[in-house]
């Protein structure tokens, strides 16, 4: 990317016209081929993720009736809220560093409605023509041709929002059992209804609403200007060597006084957003760089240097460095505390409820005896055994199982007493109950109250 400096009164945040309809005309070019690239990466992994499968399930699935998330090997249930918090975090930090950097780059490469419109667009561009083509047939009268291609069009699109939807929905159903159970007409109608509406959420977002929802809906592109810094680097317009703008022959030398600038409107005609960035920076302007593209083809065409539209910073920040050093800070925190979560995540869960219906009792044997109930939650996708012993007091042991089988995913409660021979001399003792997983030996410790007499203490 160039890097040079753009001047102070092009860093103007103004509010685009809002054209009826936007016809984008298709680009080539070096940043739209990384848009290209990065999008297929991206759609390859939304699209794929879901059919893969780890140890005979799905490999990444969230299960809403069991309120879990499978993540290859490892299951995240509710008790996990802080790495999804942390999750969150991270993506907030790294987000706004990149926007600090390079202004909204993840609305013009990443964002799934940047890329599904472009999406919807090459499937436009297929049917009709060039966007000067569909610009006239919209204009056209009816008549058999324009239905056809009207029709064409619209199935195709509802035919990529249904296959969106149902890859979307395959995250929260089994994608195997989706897919073969939709088309068959057996799933319930409670996923039915699910898949078909998000099947035209997408076709409404991507067929009709399109840059709408980047200017008027979308709350990232109102708050987004106030991390812009004099060093972010932003699609500009370099006026200074531009203006004055004006049409004339390739072949021809540049006319006295004009500018680089031919008024191709090139720069117009690709933006996603219908913006003319000439007019200087717009809260719209999604960083996409096709009108970059486009500038530079034109300049090749004319044997003038490119970069008359580029990214650019205004100039060099003392701050830069302090903002490279306080998100670089942030990020390396929340990562810290990712990887402390996961060192001290257990795969298992265990609860000590006492019976509160008796504080104690005398048992057969004339021992004080406690009763308690331990709720296990095995969180792995396998079977696991677990051996359970207490101490706190003397000749304190269990009356009952020390070893439980808990199968995968699953909850088991167990009652257990625990009797000590002698009478304490206190009537109340903290005592601790240590649950093992057998075949790793990772280990829990719940701390309760062992009750050996009543009243005032």
């Amino acid at each position: 990317m160039d890097h040079s400096s753009i001047s102070e009164q092009h860093i103007i945040l103004k509010v685009p016209a809002s054209p009826a309809k936007i016809y984008i005309r298709e680009q080539s070019g070096r940043f739209q081929r990384m848009r290209r690239y990065l999008n297929f990466l991206l759609v390859g992994l939304f699209v794929l993720l879901p059919l893969l499968h780890f140890n005979g399930r799905q490999a990444v699935q969230f299960d809403i009736g069991q309120q879990t998330l499978d993540v290859f090997s490892v299951t995240l249930y509710p008790h996990d809220l802080a790495i999804f918090a942390l999750l969150f975090i991270l993506g907030a930090f790294l987000l706004f560093y990149v926007t600090q950097l390079y202004g909204r780059v993840w609305c013009g490469y990443a964002c799934p409605q940047t890329v599904w419109t472009l999406m919807f667009n090459w499937v436009e561009r297929r049917v009709e023509g060039s966007q000067s083509h569909s610009r006239t047939l919209d204009k056209q009268p009816w008549s058999s041709a324009k239905l056809a291609k009207k029709a064409l069009k619209h199935s195709l699109w509802g035919a990529l929002s249904l296959a969106t939807a149902l890859v979307f929905i395959s995250y929260f159903v089994p994608a195997r059992q989706l897919y073969s159970s939709f088309f068959t007409l057996e799933a319930s109608l409670l996923i039915q209804g699910w898949v078909w509406l998000f099947a035209a959420c997408t076709y409404i977002n991507g067929g009709w609403l399109r840059e709408k929802m980047c200017q008027h809906i979308c709350p990232y592109s109102r708050f987004q200007s106030a991390m812009f810094q004099k060093s972010t680097k932003l699609v500009a317009y370099d006026a200074a060597r531009g203006e004055s703008r004006g049409p004339r022959k390739r072949s021809a030398a540049k006319p006295q006084g004009m500018g680089d600038c031919i008024d191709c409107t090139l720069c117009v005609q690709v933006c996603p957003v219908g913006i003319d960035i000439r007019d200087g920076l717009q809260y719209a302007c999604i960083n996409c760089g096709l009108c970059v593209d486009a500038c530079d083809a034109t300049m090749d065409k004319f044997n003038y240097p490119k970069g008359l539209i580029r990214y650019a910073a205004e100039s060099g920040s003392k701050t830069a460095w302090a903002a490279h050093l306080g998100y670089g800070a942030a990020v390396l925190l929340t990562v810290t505390m990712m990887f402390a979560w996961a060192m001290h995540r257990h795969d298992f869960e265990v609860s000590v409820i006492r019976d509160r219906q008796s504080l104690y009792r005398i048992n057969n044997q004339g021992d004080i005896e406690n009763t308690f109930v331990l709720k296990t939650l095995n969180k792995s996708q396998h079977s696991k055994h677990y051996r359970i012993r207490v101490d706190g007091l003397n000749g304190l042991q269990i009356q009952g199982p020390t070893q439980i089988e808990v199968g995968a995913g699953e909850h088991a409660t167990t009652a257990l007493a625990v009797s000590v021979p002698d009478t304490p001399e206190q009537k109340k003792t903290d005592i601790h109950f240590y649950i093992e997983e057998l075949a790793s030996g990772e280990s829990l410790t719940r701390e309760t109250i062992f009750y050996a007499g009543s009243g005032a203490w």
